[in-house]
Parts: structure tokens; sequence; C-alpha cells
């Protein structure tokens, strides 16, 4: 089974966006794993980012297609690949979604910490699929989702900024959504975390403001924040990102609140981080 290919270019610069229509798109084979290169315009780069965006020919095994046809319904999976004219950025965020694909079981409280090869991504698929058809009588209306997307959130000063968010439903109530931050140096092209970013000995400094934030957000979605906290204590996560007013810290459904609160985000202003964050990342 051939899986379609297609080609655009986005142009972008400081006061026009321009992107051309993509035609002539043919159709995606039925049972070809939809793996999505998507493509993002960086500040850092020149007033032109070319890009390819390809399916990956990554079709089930024959015995699970045979069991789609068989049944009527396939598990739906669709990832996307970030793809840039930065091949160190690619490499992070898309070595990142590898993992997250071989973790697609994962509870809300799962560690996802491998470092996957495409021999354990075509695996995880496989197994993913065949999952399905193990788990669900042979006449449910239901079908397992994963779904895995990178987004470019933007940028401060030197740091780009994206957002990597996952959707697995394997039956139940309801699926599991994920999101995870990521920071890049664009000067020196690495990845930035929180313990490169907090002044030495600050740790504890910066847990009491994400602390803090915490209570404040109780306050939203709350009337007692002592009752509150007693369900749902706080939890400090090191899931941030940088933003033009200060630090965001996301967290995932359960972490600090029920599944219906979403992912909270906590905001913590640049003008009480100046004594626990390096000034390298303050506002320049």
């Amino acid at each position: 089974m051939s899986i379609a290919t297609y080609y655009h270019v986005i142009k972008h610069s400081q006061f026009n966006k321009n992107i051309n229509k993509i035609k002539g798109i043919k159709p995606i084979a039925t049972f070809g794993v939809a793996i999505l290169l998507s493509a993002f315009s960086l500040s850092t780069n020149a007033t032109t980012l070319i890009s390819a965006t390809d399916y990956l020919d990554c079709n089930l095994p024959k015995h699970l297609q045979e069991r789609c046809i068989k049944r009527g319904n396939c598990p739906k999976i669709d990832i996307k690949y970030l793809k840039t004219n930065h091949d160190w950025l690619n490499g992070v965020v898309n070595g990142r979604i590898n993992d997250l694909i071989v973790n697609s079981k994962m509870s809300e409280s799962a560690s996802i910490n491998n470092k996957s090869s495409q021999a354990d991504v075509r695996a995880a698929i496989d197994d993913f699929a065949a999952s399905q058809f193990a788990d669900l009588p042979a006449d449910s209306v239901f079908t397992y989702r994963l779904m895995i997307e990178p987004k470019y959130i933007g940028h401060v000063d030197n740091f780009e900024l994206f957002e990597i968010h996952s959707y697995v439903f394997t039956g139940g109530a309801h699926g599991m959504p994920y999101s995870e931050y990521l920071v890049f140096d664009s000067t020196t092209k690495q990845q930035v975390q929180l313990v490169d970013m907090l002044q030495k000995g600050k740790k504890s400094d910066f847990e009491a403001l994400a602390y803090d934030a915490y209570k404040q957000w109780v306050g939203t979605v709350a009337s007692d924040t002592h009752d509150y906290e007693q369900s749902w204590p706080f939890v400090f996560s090191d899931n941030i990102t940088l933003t033009d007013k200060g630090i965001d810290i996301r967290y995932q459904h359960y972490s600090i609140g029920p599944y219906a609160y979403g992912m909270p985000v906590l905001s913590i202003p640049y003008d009480k981080l100046n004594t626990s964050i390096k000034p390298y990342f303050m506002p320049q």
C-alpha cells in the first residue's frame, strides 16, 4: 500500500505571512498509519522556511489489517512529527514524540524517560492497534485513539518554545490527554529545562512561588482553599515554559485537580523571579 506524499512552502516575515494552498493531495491508504511531518515558522529563521510534509510508510501488519476488514473499525492513530530547517530541533522534538508513542499506554502519573528507536516505535504502533482487538468485544462500537502533535507556541528573546500534545483513548469514560513544554536556546542550540534556569540553591524559593500560584489558581475553582487542598494537594512540576510575562507551569489531568478541571497552568510573573531565575533567562 502506498502512502500519499505532498509538499508545501510557508513564507513568513515580520509584516507578512502567506501560506500557499496545498493542491492535489491523494487519498491515504486505508490501513496506513498517518504519521504526518508538520512545519512551523521560527523567528530565528530567514524570511522563508521551506518544509516537506510526508506520510510515513508505516502500514499495520497483514493480520491486523484483516481484523480491521472483518470488524469494520480500526484504531485511529494520528501522529505528527516536527520538520524544520533546524535539524537539532527536529531531533529533540521528534525523539520526544517517539518516546510518547512507545509509552502510549501511560497513565497520568507515568514516567516517560525512554530513548526510543524506530523499531521501538513501529512495535508500539502495532501493539497499540492489536490491543484494541484483544481488549474490546468484536461488536464494540468504540475504537482506540492515539494522537500526538507538536506545536510551535512562540519565542521569548533567544528562546524558541514548543508544546507537545497527546491524547490516548483505550476505553472508559474518557481518554487521557497529556501536554509537555519544550524550551530551546537558539544561541546554544540546546534544550533548556527548569534546572538550567534556576540560580544555585534556589529551587525551594521557586517551589514556594509555584505554591503561591497554586493557591491563587485554587481560588478560581473552589470557595474554600483549605478544603480543596485536602483533596488535591499541591505537587511540584518542572513542566515549564517562558512567556512574555513570566514562567508558566503546566499540570496534567488529576495532578492538582479532577479531570473536569483540565490541565491547569500556573503563572509566575518575572518581577517575582529575579532572585530565583538566572539573569540570562529574564527579559532582555
